[in-house]
């Protein structure tokens, strides 16, 4: 093949998103610490099916027109950090051919390396052994083979070849990757989209094979951001969730059937099944007609069911439970402090310390860089603060500021305490540049402590860690491993108090009784009888735990 067009490279995207979809929740499982939120496999997914979408909707023979939609699509469904990379480096790659209605070998190695130039570009601190390692090695050696080759199919073949070689190389360069026993779960991702684009070129087929579990598939589908509507636009007002125990002594099941009957029912159906568990997530009017229809088939082992015309009411009101009249959405605010957060008590917590829009999103929930640059818009706002709260969003963040026509800037929270922390430190009669500057500061002024689980057995920095073991989490450093979840969050208050502290707010999670938070409240108020103590239902995922220490 001598040449690529826009309609050959459109069903390479579609090959690429969909190897990456169906390796995603095995791309989840490389992440180095053994936490639950673990997405990178998630973000890259949904990210590249954003860019997927696009180029489906508009492929085209132009191929620098079809590129041109790949990168639109990334971008505006970017998510975590290494969505957002993905999208840099196809953004950067869609540049360098934007005129060409063809490209040869060399313009198709050249394109690579353009992405990589890019991607380079748009990370602060590059770090080697990750998906831009990856990325870069495999462009390398394609612009260097492109010198005497004109086939693009063996182009192809000597990006994936390296690609995969540098991904095998990540743990020389990254040593906790090394000390874990993985490889870079990034570049590993991107390795499955390579592969996908060759497979599309030379005509074969790929495994259809998943590793989904049921859950992670369930999370990589439905767990977005809040969708930007009015409230008494909801047809289908209760988010409902239901996992059911398959039993022979029950009617005989089929998916097909139960997935049919249950899309008379709402919208937003999605059902996962194996040969024990069947796991739907529907918007209905009527959960207790979904409730019924699976009891057919077993017995229910998890019920949920959410009012989303409640939640989104407090969401989207600058008050913790009042709704948006049309005439304040229309009303120009001359300032707001965006943030994002996961866990109804710890979004009405941010509310009520100054937040003017909460996204719900974070640990698995990232919200994408459109999502961001839609929340910025729905608060209609002359000048704006955006608090990611996040590590992995920060650069989505960073991103939607660069799409916004207002005065707008990211403070770069890594956590809800470091968001409080600068929600607290907000200065409305301060220019952005000076909002994000001294808010910025503030961060230094708490300190994070965080209680999780273990998805895994593994080694970190010397610590044993078995799966389903509470992880203390310091500052985002893994200080112990015990069944025991109180030990785990006593080690956090133990290794982070100091001197100085004069505050401890403790956030307990949706699994987390109030018991339990008033148990460890005692053992602060006993052993740090200086230190005023503050416990909030935070209802948070994931962490029983998040500690913001003053």
């Amino acid at each position: 093949m001598k040449s690529l067009d826009g309609l050959k490279f459109a069903e390479m995207v579609q090959m690429g998103a969909h190897h990456l979809s169906q390796n995603a929740n095995f791309v989840d499982s490389l992440n180095v610490f053994p936490v639950p939120d673990g997405d990178t496999g998630t973000n890259m997914n949904l990210s590249m099916t954003s860019g997927a979408k696009e180029t489906q909707v508009n492929a085209q023979a132009h191929i620098g027109k079809t590129a041109q939609s790949l990168a639109k699509g990334l971008l505006m469904g970017a998510r975590g950090n290494s969505g957002v990379i993905l999208s840099q480096l196809f953004r950067g790659f869609g540049k360098f051919i934007e005129k060409e209605s063809e490209i040869d070998a060399k313009s198709f190695a050249g394109a690579f390396q353009s992405g990589v130039d890019t991607a380079y570009k748009a990370v602060m601190k590059p770090v080697e052994g990750t998906i831009l390692t990856v990325a870069r090695e495999a462009a390398a050696k394609a612009v260097e083979v492109a010198e005497n080759e004109t086939n693009v199919i063996s182009i192809m073949e000597t990006v994936v070849k390296e690609a995969r070689l540098s991904l095998n190389r990540t743990p020389d360069l990254l040593p906790v990757l090394k000390e874990v026993g993985v490889v870079d779960s990034g570049g590993q991702g991107l390795l499955f989209i390579y592969e996908g684009f060759l497979a599309s070129l030379k005509g074969e087929a790929l495994p259809e094979k998943s590793n989904a579990s049921i859950d992670d598939m369930i999370s990589a589908e439905h767990h977005r951001a809040q969708d930007f509507m009015s409230t008494e636009d909801i047809v289908f007002g209760y988010c409902t969730e239901i996992m059911v125990r398959l039993e022979k002594e029950k009617d005989p099941y089929d998916e097909t059937s139960f997935r049919e009957e249950l899309n008379l029912m709402g919208d937003s159906l999605l059902v996962v099944s194996d040969d024990e568990i069947a796991k739907v997530h529907i918007h209905t009017e009527t959960p207790g007609l979904v409730l019924s229809a699976g009891q057919r088939y077993g017995s229910l082992i998890k019920i949920k069911v959410d009012n989303m015309r409640e939640q989104h009411t407090a969401i989207v009101g600058d008050q913790p439970t009042a709704p948006i009249s049309q005439q304040q959405k229309k009303e120009k605010h001359p300032y707001a402090v965006v943030t994002i957060a996961m866990g109804e008590g710890v979004a009405n917590l941010l509310r009520s310390i100054g937040a003017s829009y909460v996204i719900e999103g974070g640990q698995t929930m990232n919200p994408s860089t459109e999502d961001i640059v839609k929340a910025v818009k729905e608060i209609e706002a002359e000048r704006v603060i955006i608090l990611p709260n996040n590590k992995n969003i920060i650069m989505a963040a960073e991103q939607a500021v660069e799409l916004l026509d207002i005065d707008a800037a990211v403070v770069p929270t890594k956590t809800i305490p470091q968001g409080m922390a600068a929600i607290l430190a907000f200065n409305p009669e301060a220019t952005v540049e000076e909002n994000k500057q001294g808010m910025t500061n503030a961060l230094s002024h708490v300190k994070t402590g965080q209680v999780t689980y273990a998805v895994r057995d593994t080694s970190i920095d010397g610590i044993e860690i078995h799966k389903d073991d509470y992880m203390a989490l310091a500052e985002g450093k893994i200080v112990l491993s015990t069944p025991n979840m109180l030990e785990a969050a006593q080690k956090v208050v133990t290794d982070l108090v100091d001197e100085d502290c004069e505050m401890i707010t403790v956030l307990y999670g949706e699994d987390t009784t109030e018991e339990q938070a008033n148990e460890l409240a005692s053992f602060i108020e006993e052993n740090y009888p200086d230190i005023e103590v503050e416990i909030v239902e935070g209802k948070q995922a994931l962490y029983p735990f998040i500690l913001s220490i003053e």
